[in-house]
């Protein structure tokens, strides 16, 4: 490749989003956009601002985030990947690298994405597990939370289930904001089911966008049925509201992994 032609490359990303102030660029904050630019700097001597297909928040975790940018250094796609590995926290790997098409954008060009929120229901949440799922022992019905989470399935309107910020309500985790106004606070739900094993409770949730906070809220909301404070039906009646007040509280964000994003 000539040395004055970008290539146009994705990332596929896990990390722990424990000790992040979520993906974006912020000032004297740590975050893993701002770790991945100063990575590929370090290894390539380019400044970049690599795109994500989401803006995880802070304390997020990711198990497939997808990123992009280009770049004008002639580098193998293993070698690329083996050194950002060698230069960026441990908290932090490069699952794959590969060169896209160029006209690929790790975020405009999402057409869905996976979710998975982790409760842990055991007496005693072991260490390696306090990070990464909300430790929550009291008694749940299970059931009531999976007839919950069915209500969700379908297009609807999501704005009950997105952040009260004003400033960020209407703001996606997956889009910029002019799509954002375009497509309001309406998204499609795929799929939205709870499984359990053992003393770990997980719900994964598949859509082609959501809205801040969106699945924090849910799972918070879902607790409520699963504790008989809400009955699964109800959920109809919060969609229909269209008011962050009448649903349940957010889940704590370590819980939250951004498990997939499909093309």
């Amino acid at each position: 490749m000539r040395a004055d032609v970008q290539a146009n490359w994705k990332l596929t990303l896990a990390y722990d989003g424990t000790d992040y102030f979520g993906w974006q660029v912020q000032p004297d904050r740590a975050t893993i956009q701002g770790e991945l630019a100063a990575g590929v700097e370090r290894v390539t001597g380019e400044r970049v601002l690599p795109q994500g297909s989401g803006r995880t928040d802070a304390g997020v975790h990711a198990r497939g985030q997808v990123a992009s940018f280009a770049l004008q250094a002639p580098i193998p796609a293993e070698n690329l990947q083996r050194a950002l590995n060698r230069t960026l926290p441990e908290a932090i790997r490069v699952l794959s690298a590969e060169m896209a098409a160029a006209d690929f954008h790790a975020r405009h060009s999402a057409r869905a994405k996976t979710y998975e929120y982790r409760i842990f229901r055991g007496e005693i949440c072991p260490p390696w597990e306090t990070r990464y799922a909300w430790a929550l022992n009291w008694p749940l019905d299970v059931a009531a939370m999976q007839a919950a989470a069915e209500f969700v399935a379908g297009e609807h309107d999501f704005t009950s289930f997105a952040a009260s910020d004003p400033d960020v309500a209407t703001r996606s985790s997956q889009e910029d904001d002019d799509e954002a106004e375009r497509r309001g606070n309406v998204r499609t739900i795929f799929s939205s089911e709870w499984t359990e094993t053992g003393d770990l409770l997980v719900y994964r949730v598949r859509g082609d966008g959501f809205l801040h906070h969106m699945v924090r809220n849910l799972a918070g909301t879902f607790i409520g049925a699963g504790r008989g404070q809400i009955a699964p039906e109800e959920l109809r009646r919060i969609l229909e509201a269209r008011s962050r007040a009448a649903a349940g509280a957010t889940a704590p964000a370590r819980g939250l992994f951004l498990d997939s994003v499909e093309y």
